[in-house]
């Protein structure tokens, strides 16, 4: 059991919700527009960063950018809260102390499948990086922090390069954080695709698939920090002239393969890659067995037919997880029977509300 309690007050279409759950997974269900997915959105802020819309926290107040909204949860034995006030930014307390988003992702790893992840294999590569990166932090906590440190680090950089500045003294020593912030990324990331091939089931449903980390442009896939500082430096000159750094694990790429004929993902059929993004997100929750784990999933269940939906409901039933799913009616969750928990919710006025009877 991980989360007991959900409280939301003024957040996207929902004035208040007040929410009691159990270790059964949740299906929510209503028609389009009603608000399912923002249930989802805001259990997705329980875990760093801007949640699975990737929506700046002014545009999450119900009553626009100049309001703001609050959540509040009884999660893994501790008192949640995270707030937007207008004009700051989002604010994180835990049993009633101020923390860093990032201390999130030691508390609870939330994983999340939706709509727009089905492009995945045949969008840009920086899809399939903030997957990855997502997978990987649900795995290693630490890695939010070393993107920061990175992050911060490559900025600084970038400005260097923007102004012309050419000594070499004002590079090294950042070029040497981005080094070993930037190996340990990519050390956890290659850590993160073995723990998912291993947690893979292989069924026919949802087929194993084989995951490699590419490396994009600029040898992104390095795991040692001399090689990296050493590459940084050889490649100031080309950098000046883009006026941006143009060689790191920012620009590394995911790929992915199954089958006896190893098909690439990218050239599947739309089935296929629905099948093996499904696949990797419950490996996913496997390979966090010791660890409280919440999975999302919107609309998921209309995108399968129904014997797949059935073999979707019996693995999430198995999984070391807490899963909340959204549909547009009560019929698509019908293969889970007395095992899951149904919400209906409607909008009325502008406003979602919990469907009566």
């Amino acid at each position: 059991m991980t989360l007991n309690q959900l409280r939301l007050s003024q957040f996207r279409s929902w004035p208040r919700l007040d929410l009691e759950l159990d270790a059964r997974p949740l299906a929510i269900f209503g028609p389009n527009g009603s608000g399912k997915t923002n249930i989802l959105e805001a259990v997705s802020m329980l875990a760093p960063g801007r949640g699975l819309r990737g929506a700046a926290a002014s545009e999450q107040a119900r009553q626009g950018k100049d309001a703001g909204w609050r959540l509040q949860a009884a999660l893994a034995d501790h008192a949640v809260e995270t707030t937007a006030l207008p004009d700051q930014t989002r604010t994180v307390t835990i049993d009633d102390k101020i923390v860093p988003q990032t201390a999130l992702a030691r508390l609870v790893r939330v994983i999340w499948l939706v709509p727009a992840m089905d492009r995945l294999w045949s969008d840009a590569p920086e899809g399939r990086r903030r997957f990855l990166d997502r997978v990987t932090l649900s795995l290693r906590p630490d890695h939010a922090d070393l993107a920061l440190a990175y992050e911060k680090a490559m900025r600084e950089r970038n400005r260097l390069l923007r102004d012309q500045i050419g000594d070499g003294g004002w590079y090294r020593a950042l070029e040497a954080q981005m080094a070993e912030a930037g190996a340990a990324l990519t050390r956890n990331r290659l850590a993160a695709l073995a723990a998912i091939m291993g947690a893979q089931d292989g069924g026919d449903d949802f087929p194993a698939a084989r995951l490699v980390l590419l490396p994009g442009e600029g040898q992104a896939d390095d795991p040692d920090a001399a090689r990296i500082a050493d590459r940084l430096a050889r490649m100031r000159p080309r950098d000046l002239a883009a006026g941006r750094t143009l060689t790191g694990p920012h620009r590394a790429d995911l790929g992915a393969s199954w089958g006896a004929q190893d098909m690439p993902a990218a050239l599947s059929s739309t089935g296929e890659q629905k099948a093996l993004l499904l696949s990797l997100i419950l490996a996913n929750a496997r390979a966090l067995s010791n660890q409280p784990v919440l999975l999302l999933l919107d609309e998921v269940a209309a995108h399968l037919d129904a014997d797949r939906r059935a073999a979707l409901y019996e693995r999430i039933c198995a999984l070391p997880a807490q899963t909340l799913l959204t549909g547009t009616g009560p019929e698509l969750f019908d293969a889970f029977g007395p095992r899951a928990l149904r919400l209906s919710v409607v909008k009325q006025e502008g406003r979602s509300t919990l469907a009566s009877g």
